[in-house]
């Protein structure tokens, strides 16, 4: 039970220690302006860590959040540059995530595809798509009856706090309610444990797949509507890598890359301590070829020490 116990705070006693290291090796850290900057810019990955969760605890892995991100950020950009109603194009964007998660669920499930492979597929064809349908160039989204609105998702303000960390806890409070207090919850559980022994004992285990890809690509299209509407444009090469880092930080937080074990709350620290090693190395004026061998050895650092745990 101890040693349970101990898993569990190690995602918050590595955040404070790490914390602790960067404030003292650069007193600017702590900040009340930079600090909401760190919460700003995690924002995006830890919405996305979220969806991440779910599928990991279902012991599987989701390649193409990145891609969703942008192909959705891209469509829900031209229907509003094209005049479409704005609460209709944000809606499409969702769907396409939605629609995206879903084909990976039903490709791994029914297909009996590899989530590796499945996934890492849908994400080539999304950017391949992205490409296609931004013709490789930038689509600006401008014009009064939709800069206010739109602009306000991702730059915006609500009782003090940005509207993209509004989003943010609002999502990870729905997930944890749907992790902890819901039947779902306790049978993504117990197929990412198990997954014969669920299907044994009466679960719908493809169903439960495909449900944590369908949150996955849903969380990954909010999060592209974010970067859309903080850009006040679509990149065609919007949410390259976000994959890797949303990763990073479900494995930080403490989230078993076999499944079945792991919190959402473990996931939004993990994704502070990407977020804070990103700013330190900023603020540090590290190069950014730098700050990617500094984030792969804190990735592999973790990986080691999960792999240590599960074989005491």
């Amino acid at each position: 039970m101890e040693n349970r116990n101990l898993d569990k705070l190690r995602p918050i006693i590595g955040l404070i220690i790490f914390s602790v290291i960067i404030s003292i090796l650069n007193p600017r850290f702590l900040t009340m302006g930079n600090l909401l900057n760190v919460f700003r810019q995690t924002s995006i990955n830890a919405i996305i860590a979220a969806g991440m969760t779910f599928v990991i605890l279902s012991a599987g892995i989701d390649l193409s959040v990145g891609s969703i991100l942008g192909f959705s950020g891209a469509v829900g950009a031209k229907m509003l540059a094209s005049g479409y109603n704005i609460w209709l194009s944000l809606l499409a964007a969702i769907v396409i995530g939605a629609v995206a998660g879903i084909v990976n669920g039903i490709i791994i499930t029914k297909g009996k595809v590899q989530p590796f492979i499945a996934t890492l597929a849908i994400m080539i064809l999304l950017r391949g798509a992205t490409m296609v349908f931004t013709s490789g160039r930038p689509i600006p989204v401008s014009g009064e009856h939709i800069s206010g609105v739109f602009r306000w998702i991702g730059t915006g303000v609500v009782l003090g706090i940005p509207v993209p960390i509004a989003i943010m806890i609002i999502v990870f409070i729905v997930c944890y309610y749907i992790l902890n207090h819901t039947q779902y919850g306790r049978h993504l559980y117990a197929v990412g444990g198990n997954e014969e022994a669920s299907l044994l004992s009466g679960v719908n285990t493809a169903k439960i797949k495909i449900l944590a890809y369908t949150a996955s690509g849903i969380l990954a299209a909010i999060a592209g509507i974010i970067v859309t509407s903080r850009l006040s444009s679509a990149q065609p090469t919007s949410g390259e890598g976000y994959e890797l880092d949303a990763i990073a930080a479900v494995v930080l937080g403490g989230t078993s890359l076999v499944g079945g074990q792991g919190t959402i709350i473990g996931t939004i620290i993990g994704a502070l301590i990407i977020g804070i090693l990103n700013n330190a190395l900023n603020l540090m004026d590290v190069q950014s070829y730098y700050q990617m061998i500094a984030k792969a050895i804190v990735i592999i650092v973790a990986v080691l020490l999960d792999k240590k745990e599960k074989t005491k």
